[in-house]
């Protein structure tokens, strides 16, 4: 679970659309938004939300998310399937400082130059790009994982020590890619999984970090 910092507040929406239902008189106080597959071309109207802790935002038509730059107490944030090229400066990520889970995977960004900026979110934890073009680039995920230091999963594996440190060789089981490390957490958003396992080695390890 990485120390306990993707639980289950973040991969089951239950208890966030509960929340909601008591509040709704007022846009500013909401917590949980979910709007998936709507077509949707602008997140302008978020701009409002300013207590927004979860954002569910998948398979629009997105291409700008600066009217997020308010929604300061974001932990987790799901983009994926739009058609995001660019992402904001490094201005905007800082001021994200409790965004744990950014989905971005199936978008349309091709220059790793532009997701770097991604290092200016302090807590960042769990990041996917995969399906977006520049996850074929070489050193893609070299690039990434040595640019965004909070970073612990990226993609469907945990990050490895391997992979931070230049000529570690660690044993078979701690290798970058081993199908121990593998981490699928966007399932969590089908299935609505209540808790993320992961093998007693996994936690093991990243305790003794």
């Amino acid at each position: 679970m990485f120390h306990g910092t993707i639980t289950k507040e973040l991969t089951s929406h239950e208890e966030w659309s509960h929340y909601n239902e008591n509040i709704i008189e007022d846009q500013k106080d909401f917590v949980f938004v979910k709007f998936s597959g709507l077509y949707l071309k602008s997140m302008e109207y978020l701009q409002s939300y300013i207590s927004l802790k979860v954002c569910i935002f998948s398979n629009n038509f997105i291409t700008d998310i600066h009217p997020l730059q308010n929604c300061i107490k974001l932990m987790k944030l799901d983009l994926h399937g739009n058609q995001i090229k660019n992402l904001p400066d490094t201005k905007f990520w800082s001021g994200l400082k409790y965004l744990k889970l950014l989905y971005l995977h199936d978008n349309a960004f091709a220059k790793l130059k532009n997701l770097c900026v991604l290092s200016a979110c302090p807590s960042l934890i769990a990041l996917t790009l995969f399906d977006c073009p520049v996850s074929l680039k070489k050193g893609y995920r070299h690039v990434l994982v040595n640019s965004i230091w909070p970073l612990k999963a990226l993609d469907h594996h945990v990050i490895s020590d391997e992979e931070i440190i230049q000529n570690w060789q660690l044993p078979e089981r701690f290798k970058a890619y081993n199908q121990r490390l593998f981490f699928n957490f966007c399932a969590a958003l089908k299935k609505v999984i209540g808790f993320i396992r992961i093998s007693l080695e996994m936690i093991f390890y990243f305790l003794k970090k």
